[in-house]
């Protein structure tokens, strides 16, 4: 199940406990479904719970609708329907509509409470909307048929505090989301909690892996770094052997460059701990540098020798 469909699942779950809110749910599902108008209201959708929700919750307003089952298996289609004159009729005076508006409004007067809003907008959900995966990225988008309503939409949600983007996209008229925090109070406002937690939930994960690999890279550069630094060192004390310029070095810089044979993969500070007593890491540097130069100087002499 997609995290879209999960997110509906909750949303169908809710309990409208005030009639107000129950009116505003079905009249969300009047707008936002594939027609609303004198010949009643259908919804399309690929989810028989959302179908049979819709039947429930018209029903309870005292409105009868069927559900019908349509298409292939591999491709069906639910369909609810309030088609019958008399229930339509009934359907139309209890919206405040006619049934022959030109371009369909959003009637505000279907909003008494102040979870009426809320209702609505989780209804269009329930018909129009759809989510990304927020592992991949994040997108809540509304995608309606009508100009008009799509402008309504976007203006009641702006007064409910949320400021969506537009967008027209192959017909269809898009209200989205994009910032993770707003859709985070979207869910939460539409009544899916616990969809908006899991988006947290993943947010938290992603920026707990994006440090640990942080910490892994630079680690890892650093450790590169050092196996380098070591490599030159090593290539300087083995040429100092070479050329018979190990006896003649002082005791310090010979005690260097044994410890730094016998444990080539150490970082400099941690080399520099292997002294009785410890030395500094810059310490340890400064004699590193030194069998280098001498090393270097060596190598240059037999080179005009």
């Amino acid at each position: 199940m997609s995290f879209a469909q999960d997110t509906k699942k909750e949303i169908l779950a809710r309990v409208l406990s005030k009639d107000c809110c129950a009116v505003a749910a079905a009249y969300g599902i009047a707008c936002f479904g594939k027609y609303f108008d004198a010949r009643g209201v259908v919804l399309h959708t690929e989810q028989s719970a959302v179908a049979q929700y819709a039947k429930r919750l018209y029903a309870r307003l005292g409105i009868e609708g069927k559900v019908y089952v349509k298409g292939k298996e591999e491709s069906r289609i639910y369909e609810f329907a309030v088609k019958e004159p008399a229930q339509v009729e009934k359907m139309l005076a209890l919206f405040g509509h006619d049934g022959g508006e030109t371009a369909l409004r959003i009637n505000s007067r279907n909003f008494q409470c102040s979870h009426c809003v809320n209702s609505f907008t989780a209804a269009a959900f329930l018909c129009c909307g759809t989510m990304t995966n927020p592992e991949k990225e994040y997108n809540l988008e509304f995608l309606l048929s009508r100009y008009n309503l799509s402008q309504d939409f976007a203006a009641l949600l702006t007064g409910q505090g949320f400021s969506p983007k537009y967008i027209l996209r192959k017909g269809s008229h898009v209200i989205y989301y994009k910032a993770s925090e707003q859709i985070e109070d979207m869910l939460t406002f539409m009544g899916a909690q616990n969809a908006a937690l899991g988006i947290m939930q993943l947010k938290v994960m992603k920026d707990f892996r994006n440090k640990a690999n942080r910490i892994t890279n630079c680690e890892t550069a650093n450790i590169d770094k050092a196996v380098a630094a070591s490599g030159v060192t090593l290539q300087a004390i083995a040429q100092l052997r070479r050329q018979g310029a190990w006896d003649a070095l002082p005791e310090s810089l010979r005690q260097a460059a044994l410890l730094r044979e016998e444990h080539p993969d150490l970082s400099l500070k941690e080399l520099a701990l292997l002294f009785d007593p410890p030395l500094s890491k810059s310490g340890l540097s400064h004699r590193m540098k030194k069998l280098e130069q001498l090393a270097h100087t060596l190598s240059k002499r037999a080179e005009h020798g």
